[in-house]
């Protein structure tokens, strides 16, 4: 081992960068901290001109990203992003190499994580990889390591700042989706194509890494049932608040009866519980221990400052010899888990309707819910939209969730529904 840890850096955005300007600022503090300096050596970005608003010159630049690998460097940190391509493929060859990697990529660790972790064991390198899932927060450190001794029942959370943001500002504003995602757009807190966020799938990332850590399982992102918010209006916004709860999309990760249940959906938060609370783009996640309790982690879980933070964070460790497996436990002995069944969980629902304003709609749709054994707790029906139609809201006695479904399945169709209704779960 060399004095100075060295490390090849893939990607200049604003974490790449942000990560130097750590590096930079606490250099000091961090060598202390490490026990050794850490120092990077050779830098690899798309475009070589680019002002970053970080001093450069003094690194090695590589234009092809996968020379990085064959450097004369202890770690790579891969800050490209993607599932597949020059972000696999530099994280292979590091690995190959036996050269350590930190990534903040959860979408290669939730496709690949299983494949990266088996090779970094292999090698008898570091895979780390801390600033993946909620950006500055502590949480995969605290599950693999300071939760080590428990067995975890359950961990959830809001795990994609833009969703958040945008989901409290229509609350706080009463504003349409669209509207304050446009917003969000302007402001940077969504991309261009901001499907990855909306629709769920980056939270889904994210899910998949929390469960094989807290549950010693493979990471099974395919086994994920998402849906996003797009379709969640001010209106159910407002209904959810004279009911007592927040809306929040929320990721919610069980294993029992040997099967693994892993979903990312809007959820109706109760105002009591913590998550109620998370406004803005913060991100919190809860895990629930059988010897420690309940758990909350909560923080920024994006931007340049507390994603560049974890990434040293990782480093530090590194240049400690602190490592063990990725996944907390050795990558032979994660579990393959069946996809548990949904439809045995039991719960409350919140159902929104949109339906024709004539008679008999409301007995059609209750007529589904008895036919399906779904007990009514509330119907709730308010004035005539712009165009005529009706927006009726029902919520559900607990019950299993196979029975809401077969209600809807019920209602498939039907001339009296002027669009699909929205099934959002509640959170208890």
């Amino acid at each position: 081992m060399s004095d100075t840890l060295r490390v090849a850096l893939a990607g200049l955005g604003t974490v790449g960068a942000g990560v130097i300007r750590v590096l930079d600022t606490n250099r000091d503090l961090i060598t202390r901290r490490a026990g050794r300096p850490i120092e990077i050596v050779a830098v690899s970005a798309r475009d070589r001109h680019k002002d970053r608003g970080v001093d450069l010159s003094r690194f090695e630049w590589l234009d092809d990203t996968a020379g990085l690998a064959a450097l004369d460097a202890d770690v790579v940190v891969e800050l490209i992003g993607g599932s597949d391509g020059p972000a696999l493929s530099l994280a292979r060859t590091a690995i190959g190499r036996g050269k350590g990697v930190v990534t903040a990529n959860k979408a290669m660790l939730a496709h690949h994580g299983l494949e990266l972790a088996s090779a970094a064991e292999a090698a008898g390198v570091p895979l780390k990889f801390e600033a993946a899932v909620a950006g500055g927060i502590p949480v995969i450190k605290g599950l693999r390591e300071g939760a080590a001794a428990n067995a975890i029942d359950r961990v959830y959370g809001i795990l994609n700042g833009t969703c958040n943001f945008i989901l409290s500002k229509m609350e706080a504003e009463g504003r349409d989706f669209a509207d304050v995602l446009a917003e969000a757009q302007a402001l940077g807190f969504a991309e261009a194509d901001p499907s990855f966020d909306i629709d769920g799938i980056d939270a889904a990332h994210k899910l998949s890494i929390l469960a094989a850590l807290a549950f010693g399982s493979q990471p099974a992102f395919a086994d994920v049932a998402c849906h996003g918010i797009r379709e969640v209006l001010a209106a159910d916004i407002a209904e959810a608040a004279a009911l007592g709860y927040r809306i929040r999309l929320v990721g919610v990760a069980e294993a029992n009866g040997g099967g693994l249940f892993q979903r990312v959906h809007p959820h109706l938060v109760p105002l009591h519980h913590p998550l109620a609370h998370v406004a803005g783009s913060t991100n919190a996640v809860v895990a629930d221990g059988n010897f420690v309790g309940r758990l909350l982690f909560q923080g920024a879980g994006a931007g340049e400052g507390p994603t560049a933070s974890a990434v040293v964070a990782d480093l530090i460790d590194i240049a400690r010899g602190e490592f063990g497996p990725p996944f907390a436990m050795p990558a032979a002995a994660l579990e393959q888990r069946p996809a548990a069944d949904s439809g045995d969980r039991r719960g409350r629902a919140y159902v929104r309707f949109t339906v024709a304003d004539r008679v008999g709609v409301l007995a059609e749709i209750a007529a589904a819910m008895r036919d399906a054994g779904v007990s009514i707790e509330s119907l709730i029906q308010r004035g005539a939209n712009p165009d005529g139609s009706v927006r009726v809201v029902i919520v559900t006695h607990d019950g299993p969730e196979r029975s809401v479904a077969q209600a809807l399945e019920r209602l498939r169709g039907s001339q009296s529904l002027a669009s699909q209704p929205l099934w959002m779960h509640i959170l208890d």
